[in-house]
Formats: C-alpha cells, sequence, structure tokens
C-alpha cells in the first residue's frame, strides 16, 4: 500500500490537471458562443434580405373573384 502523502500527492497533481482541463474547456465553448453568435446574426441578415428580395419580385396580383363565381 503506497503511503498517505504519495495518495494525497497523486490527488492534487490529477486536481490540478482536470482545473487545467476545465479551463481550456471553457475556453473553447466561449469561443464557440461566438461563432455561434456571428452565424446567427449572418443568418439574420440573410432572411432578412431573401424577404425583401421575395416582396420586390413578387407580383402584385390582385384579390379578385374567379371567372365561375
Amino acid at each position: 500500500m503506497t503511503e498517505p502523502n504519495d495518495r494525497i500527492t497523486t490527488l492534487e497533481i490529477r486536481a490540478a490537471e482536470q482545473e487545467k482541463v476545465i479551463e481550456e474547456l471553457s475556453g473553447q465553448i466561449a469561443e464557440q458562443w461566438k461563432t455561434m453568435d456571428r452565424m446567427q446574426k449572418k443568418l439574420d441578415a440573410l432572411v432578412d434580405r431573401f424577404l425583401s428580395l421575395e416582396e420586390e419580385v413578387r407580383p402584385d396580383v390582385p384579390v379578385t373573384k374567379p371567372p365561375h363565381w
């Protein structure tokens, strides 16, 4: 069986490594959120542009009753 001090040292090393990994993952998540925000803004702009173009191209057809009415 290992000494209690060795076990504590091993646990401290593992905790430090896990803390580093958590910080790295947190940074990556923050970058992904920034990317998603940029993509959402671009998507919103494209949707607005598409809708405005669709309205410009749409012919103005009057709403009338069909001839058989």
